[in-house]
Parts: structure tokens; C-alpha cells; sequence
């Protein structure tokens, strides 16, 4: 079964295509290559992102507040209607990061975040995360708001797992995870969101590696970005 609880501290880097080929250089002697990456090259993650009708989650998130949640379905290229997804709440406290997902069928998922109400149990199904996710539900009036698509490189090693997402696109129309792999471009060719995703603190070999390329963190959040954008959308419709 796959994992479906996640602790740990995450970083994100904005890098350059030059800085990407010499972090996987540098990463080589100490990570090993994602499974799924080692069968398919770069993968495609697909997410279709839930929040209130007045973006209240994010809106909130982008405050920067001690404790904030995001409710996202999750699949891997462009799903069909009978192909299995996560559905997962995203929690972050103090920076520390808890994700929480449960397996379900799309029609599935989709007929639960549409009625509200639990679904009968299924063997795939994390009854524990499905609660918190229906109290999240319970608390907020929510309904798909855009939909963020990446290509994905990612690594793995000793409590420590990189990723590197380049071409991230978004979109608000066609708000349904098997209508397609399309959208706007979040950010400029060239450039790669690198994660950092430690359940301890970072080893040795990494931070001199980081010091080393001037790599420093960075606050960046896809949904954030998305939200950014249709907000500049809007202040010029109206300029």
C-alpha cells in the first residue's frame, strides 16, 4: 500500500536550468532515482485544488499564519473516470508539514466532494483521513477552484526526497482532473521549483552543496502563484 501519512519540513528553491543539472550531479552519490521515475522518465502530477468561493484558503495561506490546510484531488498524468486518485488534505503548523491522503476512484471522489457526505467503505479507503477531511468540508463551503499540472523529477534518500517541477501550468475552466493536461504557464522557461522534503533537520552534504551554488529558499506555492495571477487578471480587466 502506498504511504498515505507524511511528516516532515520542506524548502523550495527557485533554480535555474544551468543550477538543475549541477544539483543532480551533486545529488547522485547520496539519492537514488524515484521508482516510478526510473519506469517513466519525468512524470506528470495533475492536481485539482478545492477552496471556498472566495478563495478564503488561500487567501489565508498567503498570509503566512501559524497553521493553514488545502484540500486537493491528485493523480498521475490525465486520469479516467475508473482510474484510482488521491484525495488528500495538506496541513502545514509551524513548518511542519502533515499530508494526509486517502485512494479512491475519481467518479468516486468526485461524487463525495459534490454530495458531502462520506462514502460507504471501500477496502482503498483511509476512513481516518476521509473524517478529517469531512470536517474540513463541514467547515467550509468548497468547490473546485484551478487546476495546477507539473513535470516531475524527483529523488529520494535517507529520510530526504528532492524534487524538481518545470513546466507548471494552471487553469480555471475545465475544472475536472480527466479533461486534460493543459493550462497557463506559472513560471518562465528555464526555471525549476526545487523541494526539499526532510523529515530531520538537512544533511551536512546538502547545506555546504546549497552555500556552495548561492541556492537559497525561497516562500513559493503553486496554488499561491495561480491565485496571484487571477488576481493581476482581474486588475487589468478592470485598469
Amino acid at each position: 500500500m502506498a504511504i498515505e501519512v507524511f511528516n516532515r519540513y520542506e524548502k523550495k528553491c527557485l533554480i535555474s536550468e544551468e543550477a538543475y543539472r549541477q544539483m543532480l550531479t551533486l545529488i547522485q552519490p547520496y539519492m537514488m532515482m524515484d521508482a516510478y521515475q526510473q519506469s517513466n522518465g519525468f512524470y506528470t502530477i495533475s492536481n485539482l485544488y478545492y477552496d471556498t468561493p472566495q478563495d478564503e484558503l488561500i487567501i489565508r495561506s498567503l498570509e503566512k499564519p501559524i497553521y493553514k490546510e488545502k484540500l486537493r484531488l491528485r493523480a498521475y498524468g490525465v486520469p479516467k473516470a475508473d482510474d484510482h486518485i488521491y484525495l488528500e488534505i495538506k496541513k502545514k503548523y509551524k513548518g511542519l508539514v502533515n499530508k494526509r491522503r486517502t485512494d479512491m476512484v475519481l467518479t468516486e471522489a468526485q461524487r463525495y466532494l459534490k454530495e458531502k457526505r462520506l462514502p460507504e467503505p471501500r477496502p482503498h479507503h483511509n476512513r481516518q483521513v476521509l473524517y478529517e477531511i469531512q470536517y474540513l468540508i463541514d467547515r467550509c463551503h468548497l468547490e473546485p477552484a484551478v487546476y495546477i499540472a507539473y513535470d516531475r523529477s524527483a529523488y529520494f534518500g535517507d529520510g530526504l526526497r528532492i524534487t524538481f517541477d518545470s513546466n507548471i501550468r494552471t487553469r480555471r475552466h475545465a475544472l475536472q482532473l480527466e479533461a486534460g493536461d493543459f493550462g497557463e504557464q506559472l513560471l518562465e522557461r528555464g526555471w525549476w521549483l526545487m523541494e526539499i522534503k526532510a523529515e530531520n533537520a538537512m544533511p551536512l552534504w546538502l547545506a555546504h552543496a546549497l552555500s556552495a551554488m548561492k541556492i537559497f529558499p525561497v516562500s513559493f506555492s503553486k496554488y499561491g502563484k495561480a491565485h496571484q495571477l487571477k488576481m493581476q487578471k482581474e486588475v487589468n480587466q478592470y485598469a
